[in-house]
C-alpha cells in the first residue's frame, strides 16, 4: 500500500529529533505561509514535494485565508455602494447624504484594495527571499558536502533562517 502525501510528510516530521520537531510544528502552527513552512522543512533536510507539505499543513493546522477574506470584503463593499446608488436614484436616500456616504465608502474600498495589494506584495517578496536563501544555502551545502565546514555551515543556515523569520 502506497503512502499518501500527508503520511509521507508526517513520517518525515516524526523522524526529527524531539526539539526540532516541536520547533517545526510550532512554526507551522503559528505561520500562515505554506511556502515558509516548506522552506523551513527544506532547511531541516526535507527532500519531498511542497504538495505533501501543503497537504500536511492543511490537515494539521487550519489557516484562515486573510487575502480571500479581504477580497470578499471588497465584493461586499462594491455591492453596498451599488445599492446606495440605487437608493439615491430611487429617491430613498437624500442625494447630499448619499453622495457623502458613497465618497466615504469608496475611500474605505480603496483602502481595502490597497491592503490586499500590500498583503500580496509582502507575502510574495518574503517567499521569493526565502526561496533564494534556500537555494543559496543548498548550493553551499552541496559544494561543502563531507567538508569540515559542513557542520558550521548548517548552523549558519539555521541562523540565517531564524533571522529572516524575524524580519518583515
Amino acid at each position: 500500500m502506497e503512502l499518501t502525501n500527508t503520511e509521507v510528510f508526517d513520517a518525515w516530521a516524526e523522524g526529527l529529533d524531539p526539539g526540532t520537531h516541536e520547533s517545526f510544528c510550532s512554526f507551522c502552527a503559528e505561520n500562515y505561509s505554506t511556502i515558509e513552512c516548506f522552506l523551513y522543512a527544506r532547511f531541516l533536510g526535507y527532500l519531498g514535494s511542497i504538495t505533501a507539505c501543503e497537504e500536511w499543513i492543511k490537515e494539521k493546522y487550519q489557516k484562515p485565508d486573510h487575502r480571500q477574506i479581504l477580497l470578499d470584503e471588497i465584493g461586499y463593499m462594491k455591492d453596498d455602494i451599488r445599492l446606495l446608488r440605487d437608493d439615491i436614484e430611487n429617491m430613498s436616500v437624500k442625494r447630499e447624504a448619499g453622495v457623502a456616504r458613497i465618497a466615504a465608502m469608496e475611500k474605505e474600498l480603496r483602502g481595502t484594495i490597497n491592503q490586499v495589494e500590500q498583503f500580496t506584495t509582502n507575502k510574495d517578496r518574503k517567499g521569493l527571499l526565502m526561496a533564494g536563501a534556500d537555494r543559496a544555502i543548498r548550493e553551499l551545502a552541496f559544494i561543502f558536502k563531507d567538508d569540515p565546514i559542513e557542520g558550521p555551515l548548517k548552523e549558519a543556515a539555521m541562523s540565517v533562517w531564524a533571522r529572516m523569520q524575524l524580519e518583515e
